[in-house]
């Protein structure tokens, strides 16, 4: 026994040591990727906005990101892009912009954030080409603010307009024998409709026509004024299906010229005045990023809090909005007395309506004693407005899709799945008659039925009522162009659920108007605070190993569904202010 025990103790031991030095050792790698001499940038610089990459609303450093993905950094926040651009206008070490344009894995908000910012760029004189073998409209959204857009000649340009496609999953639940009871508030509430229709309903229609109409128009508009072209002649491109090769798109004038590659670069060469034999000194803005000093650092603070992702009641993460974390940081925020305003950054499309409640409660709390200014992202909808709408000004750029101020709850009753597909009957035992209400073995009865009702129609009428007193509208008004009506950034300003159209730096600079404070006086704190190294490794090896995984395995329509399944299940029995599924615009 003595012996049993000792190899016991000595195999703890040993486990023990191993993963203390573990540790250690993942400390050191990530120091040493975190730690690592700041580029140099050097002269005759060509910063490259590679536009397949998704930035990010926040920047959060993973230092196994460069271990993990073949040596490429941590990408820039979507903000960070803005004011890197900005910085890069005045900095004499860079000579022009480089877009590659093929693809644009940001949204349309996003995307109307860097283009601005791209425009602003260009106006300093500095060239700027962009190129892609095929273009994507997202893509050519962006593209087209060059000075000189190219394709390649056995490639094209995307000019199909735009479409939307939703999936229903009622056939499925039918076969299944499982009923999604649905109570909801609001006749263009259509998150529910995948589980009780199996196609658009005629109001679900009409308000996504509009909405992708405005979408639609605002990049003919864009493309317009870029390309010196008529928005009719460009509608009818698509609507005739003219431009199916490189070589269309260059008749219609929607390219300056077809080139290959090298041709693109020997183009940049010469711009640069140099040798087309010589190495073009191409700068990431990853690379940009660590060696520019370009984030303000004057001395009166301005809070800007990103909340991005689900709103959900707990503690959420970099992702999902908890409703405990905002609590506790826009507690922390208002306490603050060195923090002047507050900024508060929103790309959400809602989750739980109580999850929202709590937070606009913090919201209000933080009014009464400094600026509170919202920008939007690409979304700020359902509970995404309902944590937007009591700021003392709202900025959403004109592609932002925000209000569907609506309820809905879902009950699933699974009775006949389980005693049917897999024979699994259920009995138990309770005190009360309501004691069991809700439980999915089960159908409601009538009274239950009226109660979930009735808790969707107080929720909605609480949520016109947050947005009544916030936007000083009345609740006839309110009610009016709620229902769970989607608008875009435009719309919503026109009917009073916002105040301007711009972005975050514009929201910021309004921000810092209202405290008084000077542009040249503003620094920026940042919310949720980084996380530490440790925090960091415990956390981010995690995330990068499945975050690699999961892309090397499934294709991005695949993850959307995945995605979408997964939101259905955390719906069961909480009340939801929530737009309608994941919109994929093609």
């Amino acid at each position: 026994m003595r012996g049993f025990l000792k190899i016991v103790f000595a195999t703890f031991i040993a486990l023990v040591l191993f993963t203390v030095i573990g540790i250690f050792v993942l400390i050191g790698i990530a120091t040493s990727a975190a730690s690592s001499d700041k580029p140099i940038i050097g002269s005759k610089a060509v910063l490259v906005l590679d536009l397949a990459v998704a930035f990010k609303e926040q920047y959060q450093e993973d230092p196994f990101a460069t271990l993990l993905n073949e040596g490429e950094e941590t990408a820039p926040s979507l903000f960070q892009v803005t004011q890197l651009l900005k910085h890069a206008k005045q900095d004499s070490a860079v000579k022009g912009l480089y877009i590659l344009c093929a693809d644009n894995a940001n949204g349309f908000a996003a995307s109307e954030e860097i283009r601005k910012a791209v425009v602003d760029f260009k106006n300093s004189g500095k060239f700027v080409i962009a190129h892609g073998e095929v273009i994507s409209q997202k893509g050519y959204y962006i593209g087209s603010a060059a000075d000189e857009l190219y394709c390649n000649p056995q490639g094209g340009v995307d000019w199909s307009g735009f479409s939307t496609n939703l999936f229903f999953l009622k056939g499925m639940l039918d076969k299944l024998e499982i009923q999604p009871q649905i109570f909801y508030a609001g006749k263009f509430k259509s998150a529910t409709e995948p589980l009780r229709e199996t196609k658009m309903t005629d109001a679900n229609k009409l308000q996504t026509g509009v909405w992708l109409g405005e979408l639609y128009t605002h990049f003919l508009n864009t493309a317009a004024m870029s390309r010196n072209k008529d928005t009719a002649v460009l509608r009818s491109l698509a609507v005739q299906g003219l431009v199916q090769t490189a070589h269309d798109a260059k008749k219609y004038g929607l390219v300056d010229d077809l080139k290959y590659d090298d041709q693109i670069k020997a183009n940049i060469s010469k711009k640069l005045r140099q040798e087309i034999k010589t190495r073009i000194n191409f700068v990431t803005l990853s690379d940009y990023a660590q060696a520019a000093n370009f984030e303000p650092n004057g001395s009166e603070k301005i809070a800007l809090i990103f909340a991005n992702g689900d709103i959900v009641s707990g503690q959420g993460d970099d992702e999902i909005i908890g409703s405990d974390s905002y609590k506790n940081i826009l507690r922390k925020v208002r306490l603050d007395k060195s923090i002047k305003a507050v900024v508060f950054r929103i790309n959400s499309g809602g989750g739980s309506s109580l999850a929202s409640e709590v937070i606009w409660r913090e919201i209000s709390l933080i009014r009464k004693e400094k600026p509170v200014v919202v920008s939007m992202g690409d979304v700020a909808a359902s509970g995404g407005y309902y944590i937007a709408c009591n700021a003392d000004s709202v900025f959403a750029n004109a592609n932002t899709i925000t209000g569907s101020i609506g309820v809905f709850s879902v009950v699933p009753n699974m009775q006949s799945f389980f005693k049917n597909k897999i024979g699994v009957t259920f009995d138990g035992v309770k005190t009360a008659p309501y004691a069991d209400m809700g439980d999915i073995s089960k159908p409601l009865n009538d009274n239950e039925k009226r109660y979930f009702q009735s808790a969707v129609d107080s929720i909605y009428a609480t949520f016109l009522t947050r947005v009544s007193d916030g936007r000083k509208l009345g609740i006839a008004n309110v009610d009016s162009i709620a229902q769970g009506r989607v608008w875009t950034g435009t719309s919503a300003k026109k009917i009073g659920l916002t105040d301007r159209v711009g972005g975050l730096q514009d929201a910021i600079d309004c921000a810092a108007r209202m405290a008084d404070i000077k542009k040249s006086e503003v620094k920026l704190k940042e919310y949720p605070e980084k996380k530490n190294l440790i925090e960091q490794i415990m956390s981010g090896y995690k995330k990068s190993i499945s975050t690699q995984l999961i892309h090397t395995e499934f294709d991005p329509a695949a993850m959307q569904v995945m995605r979408e399944l997964k939101q259905v299940k955390n719906w069961v029995g909480v009340p939801q202010a929530r737009i309608p599924f994941l919109v994929n615009i093609q």
